[in-house]
């Protein structure tokens, strides 16, 4: 026995208004291991009927837990925090099982979203109103901050215990109740969250779960964004799904918060430290095997520059060990399914075509690295000759590969680091103080990291700008997301007789 199963209710279980139970019609789906494919649990396939239970169960719960003190909100939520670093242990081993990612990467992603709990559990007690200068004797104005209500949240696969807890602990501390749609490869770690949860003494109806395979993911997800209760949506997954969400959610007027595709334009200019710019590199383009929406994604490196990087590149990823997460000394696993893997030879193939040279990587490799034919995982790719024109520029990769385009001038490369719809994450290499202000200022992105490879944490406002999203998370900020300001005014407060 695993050591996580204990953390994971009976097969074919999910967790609706204070308990666990199958799907209203009694369907299972399998959840993979995404290393050598073998099943691992059986998970509810639950449906629209299931996410109306689940929505009244969120709104019949909603006042008691939006009426408790912001203080008795915030002890349970460290509660919980406290149940998560408790069996962080179990959490990462689970997540290696079920997303793949090597097991130092998965034990940071549970502290890491963990840390977001304690932050919000902290801001709980923070959601200020104000008290307004009065445009008139005897009147007296003010704002308050309410929870908007029943949250529906769908989250990802890639980080499947983080994504969780940075939606849910804002909206739970901010007094809203909540419906989880998690990811259908990476179910478990959802499950394990909420068997915490409950442990930490949220009540029932407060968190839901709704778990479903790809086939039922689109109804689940319109469900929750049509549902007149629902009152607000957090996304986070792909533009294409997330422009869905939005138009769902604009039939009843909701709060939306996407967090959306990128496309990172990492610069290396010819005065970059050269031990920085490595490190950031390995840093933000291999984590999660590339499968992250602020991964380093076009690499461009000034020209003066480019050969010496080139080779620097390569040199490191020869002592990269790909396979189980488990395992020691591996520090990247396999893609998170057969379409991942696809998708990264497609987009290698076609930039061949278009003139692309491969200086290192590109072959697909089984779990033992010794056939082709399985494919779960991508070697760590190395592309140069590479244009800002080509389809692998212009993609979000999601995979190891790494694109290196040359350029010559500031302006220049400012100008092709925008020339994208996507505005997440952008990260810059520099020693010129006078750069770091211009180029900071001029890249069109809603973070940007200099001189690093690592910007999210939970202190700081984490989203995007164009058709990477709306809203933040994280921060001081990103309670406000979940709650409504409403003014009120006090008339007739003259003293009697004037």
């Amino acid at each position: 026995m695993s050591h996580f199963e204990a953390l994971l209710p009976s097969s074919g279980q999910s967790y609706l208004d204070g308990s666990w139970r199958p799907a209203i019609s009694g369907k299972t789906y399998q959840v993979f291991n995404p290393w050598n494919r073998e099943q691992i649990a059986l998970v509810p396939k639950m449906g629209q009927d299931d996410v109306h239970v689940a929505v009244r169960a969120a709104h019949q719960a909603w006042p008691a837990w939006r009426d408790r003190l912001a203080a008795d909100r915030a002890l349970i939520l460290m509660r919980w925090h406290d149940l998560i670093l408790e069996h962080r242990a179990e959490l990462a081993e689970l997540m290696v099982v079920e997303q793949g990612k090597p097991l130092a990467e998965a034990r940071g992603e549970i502290s890491y979203g963990a840390s977001f709990i304690k932050w919000f559990a902290e801001e709980a007690t923070r959601a200020n109103g104000a008290i307004l200068p009065s445009f008139g004797h005897g009147r007296q104005l003010m704002v308050t901050k309410q929870p908007v209500g029943v949250v529906g949240a769908i989250t990802p696969w890639n980080f499947p215990n983080a994504m969780i807890t940075r939606k849910c602990a804002p909206a739970l501390a901010a007094g809203c109740t909540i419906v989880i749609k998690p990811a259908e490869d990476t179910p478990l770690s959802a499950l394990a969250l909420v068997r915490l949860a409950e442990q930490a003494g949220f009540p029932p109806g407060v968190i839901n779960l709704i778990t479903t395979d790809r086939e039922g993911a689109a109804e689940v997800g319109e469900t929750l964004c049509l549902h007149p209760i629902v009152r607000k949506v957090g996304f986070t997954g792909s533009t294409e799904i997330g422009k869905r969400v939005m138009a769902h959610a604009a039939s009843t007027v909701k709060r939306v918060s996407l967090e959306l595709g990128g496309n990172a334009p990492f610069i290396i200019f010819d005065d970059a430290r050269q031990d920085l710019a490595i490190k950031g590199l390995f840093m933000s383009k291999f984590r999660n095997a590339g499968q992250t929406c602020i991964c380093a994604n076009r690499i461009f490196v000034h020209r003066s520059r480019l050969a010496a990087f080139s080779e620097l590149i390569c040199a490191r990823l020869k002592s990269f060990k790909l396979g189980f997460g488990m395992d020691k000394g591996v520090n990247m696993g396999p893609l998170i399914n057969k379409r991942a893997i696809q998708r990264a030879q497609l987009l290698v193939k076609r930039a061949i075509e278009e003139g692309a040279q491969v200086l290192a990587g590109g072959r697909t490799l089984n779990q033992n690295l010794e056939d082709d034919e399985a494919g779960m995982f991508f070697e760590p790719t190395v592309l140069t000759e590479v244009s800002q024109e080509m389809e692998i520029a212009q993609s979000e990769l999601f995979a190891p590969i790494v694109t290196l385009i040359p350029f010559d001038e500031e302006s220049e490369v400012v100008e092709m680091a925008n020339r994208t719809p996507y505005g997440l994450a952008a990260y810059f290499f520099t020693e010129d103080y006078r750069r770091i202000w211009r180029v900071s200022s001029a890249l069109e992105y809603g973070m940007v990291a200099v001189n690093d490879g690592a910007l999210s944490n939970r202190i700081a406002p984490f989203g995007g700008v164009k058709e990477s999203g709306i809203g933040r998370e994280g921060s001081s900020w990103g309670l406000d997301e979940f709650l409504e300001m409403k003014y009120i005014m006090l008339g007739g407060l003259e003293a009697s007789g004037n």
